[in-house]
């Protein structure tokens, strides 16, 4: 639509984000704008910014939510905390709509939230602390690491390293680093107790959550990711979660890994396979995790001598 061409040029250079201001230089009368949002075919994703919805997906839209609300806080805002781990792919916090950005300190202290928009002021050191995403300036996942283990309860926090180290996106000398980036700051304390706690073996929140319930419980398992091998050394599958004298396997069946039906045979044939070589298997899901007693109670079950 020719509509369209003019902007197209400023959708190219900024990955679909348009300024009010941008849209006007080059012709489009605000009644005009107010018509495309209104219609459907520009998504507003912040004051005056827009992208036109017909060239994005759900991410993408995301994407440009975020680019737009820290734009819109001008030079030196950066994406924090929750939304900085969200654009590291790092797992383990509710995914919510809330973008958190932080401004430096030496301006004038900013609302806190308006909308879906949070503004922090951080201190950051801008050339160890910060990075750049798709365009967007953001913490690094180790000061993102560090951030956010301070902010949150002990599950997300665990959840959090785990999937930072599991990506590999932290390393165990950058672990190391951290009770030093916290000192003094509150909820350190807590927080260098969660960093003893984690493992980067787990490759879902869920396994981690898993394995919390289980420590909790008193039934802590022997190892993660459990290789089960026949007596010629053929892999019959790997266990999220083991106990090599009892054998016993717990998986935590997270919905995106487990939801297709090709999924759901490989699930079978595997199960089958452990089962027939001796092993038994548990199989756990996110609502399990969320009653403290069940997991760990079906464990002190399987784990009974029959």
């Amino acid at each position: 639509m020719t509509e369209f061409d003019p902007v197209g040029g400023f959708t190219a250079r900024r990955d679909g984000v348009v300024s009010a201001a941008q849209a006007l230089s080059v012709g489009f009368s605000r009644d005009q704008i107010r018509h495309l949002v209104r219609s459907g075919r520009w998504t507003r994703v912040a004051r005056g910014r827009f992208v036109p919805a017909a060239e994005v997906d759900a991410v993408a839209l995301r994407r440009a939510r975020i680019r737009a609300a820290v734009a819109s806080l001008g030079p030196g805002a950066v994406a924090v905390l929750d939304t900085a781990a969200e654009l590291h792919g790092i797992g383990g916090l509710r995914v919510g709509s809330a973008i958190h950005v932080s401004v430096p300190v030496d301006r004038p202290r900013p609302q806190r939230r308006t909308g879906e928009l949070v503004v922090h002021q951080l201190t950051l050191d801008r050339s160890r602390d910060l990075c750049t995403l798709a365009g967007i300036p953001a913490t690094t996942p180790l000061r993102t690491v560090a951030d956010v283990i301070l902010r949150v309860d002990r599950y997300p926090a665990v959840c959090v390293v785990d999937s930072a180290v599991n990506r590999r996106l932290v390393t165990d000398d950058d672990l190391a680093a951290i009770p030093a980036l916290i000192t003094g700051r509150r909820g350190a304390v807590a927080a260098r107790r969660f960093l003893a706690e984690a493992d980067g073996r787990a490759q879902s929140p869920l396994e981690t959550r898993t394995r919390l319930r289980c420590v909790d419980g008193g039934v802590p398992p022997d190892v993660l990711q459990l290789e089960v091998r026949d007596d010629d050394g053929y892999l019959l599958g790997v266990g999220d979660l083991g106990w090599r004298s009892a054998r016993l396997i717990a998986e935590a069946d997270g919905r995106a890994p487990h939801r297709t039906p090709a999924a759901l045979f490989e699930d079978r044939i595997r199960q089958n396979r452990l089962v027939n070589a001796g092993w038994r298997v548990l199989r756990f899901t996110w609502s399990d995790t969320l009653r403290p007693d069940y997991i760990p109670a079906a464990v002190h079950s399987a784990l009974r001598p029959h």
